[in-house]
């Protein structure tokens, strides 16, 4: 239990598309959710190497940088400022950004100082050889209501005033518990966190409990498909209220993309 609590391991999983273009085929993104200011080793080099090791074509990173209890722009800069060095990075904020007030400001001015992609309910054109898909970015809907059911409403609102073309889509939002929202918007691939893999994991049965989602959450963690929508939601690195995690190793997800072209 120890070792899962001090170390962070990489997860591998693949996502084929017939609508995924050709040149996209083996693309790579390295996903990072739910920092919370955790450290793991000095300056959280062994996560830095970690990514580098895979060789990202693109950096997501998924909310929760930083914790609303403790919080600690020193450390999520030092992370970001690095990870830069490996790959284009993109950023949506987590719930814990909407809780820090002004300082969810200061966090996003040095983001930009590092030229991170901070994706406010927008979608951008990533282009290779020729073709391009589509990146889009949810804001946590935290920043605009409190009420859960109103958030479901307040991210279907946003994806439909982003306009997003009828190409392939990688949707990064920090809330997998708006599932059914993703599918029905017919996105590709959504790539989230926030559940911290259900912060105890039970054999045969799975996370335990889940922000906005309560006890035996039904979207925890791994691979999750419904139609043409892909959904993999991280385990997170860092922890915020409870600080133990039990059968559940911090984890960086490492996604490929593959063309069924």
């Amino acid at each position: 239990m120890i070792w899962g609590n001090v170390t962070v391991g990489v997860t591998h999983t693949s996502v084929s598309s017939d609508r995924l273009p050709k040149a996209f085929d083996g693309f790579r993104i390295a996903v990072v959710s739910d920092l919370h200011n955790a450290r793991f080793g000095k300056g959280n080099q062994p996560i830095i190497d970690l990514i580098r090791q895979e060789q990202p074509d693109l950096i997501a990173i998924t909310g929760d940088l930083v914790d609303a209890d403790r919080t600690d722009i020193d450390t999520a800069i030092d992370l970001v400022s690095a990870l830069t060095q490996i790959a284009p990075c993109y950023y949506v904020t987590g719930n814990h950004e909407a809780a820090i007030g002004r300082l969810c400001s200061a966090l996003e001015e040095e983001l930009l100082r590092l030229h991170v992609t901070i994706l406010h309910d927008q979608v951008v054109t990533i282009a290779k050889d020729g073709q391009s898909i589509q990146l889009a970015g949810l804001e946590d809907p935290a920043f605009a209501v409190r009420g859960g059911a109103l958030q479901s409403v307040a991210l279907k609102d946003a994806l439909e005033r982003m306009e997003i073309g009828d190409g392939y889509c990688v949707l990064l939002s920090h809330r997998p518990e708006a599932f059914s929202v993703y599918a029905e918007e017919k996105l590709d691939l959504v790539l989230s966190g926030h559940a911290h893999g259900g912060q105890f994991r039970l054999p045969l049965i799975g996370g335990l409990i889940a922000p906005n989602q309560g006890l035996f959450p039904e979207y925890d963690a791994g691979v999750y498909t419904r139609e043409r929508t892909t959904m993999i939601v991280s385990r997170g690195i860092g922890s915020s209220i409870i600080p133990v995690r039990f059968n559940n190793r911090p984890e960086i997800v490492a996604v490929e993309l593959l063309s069924a072209v």
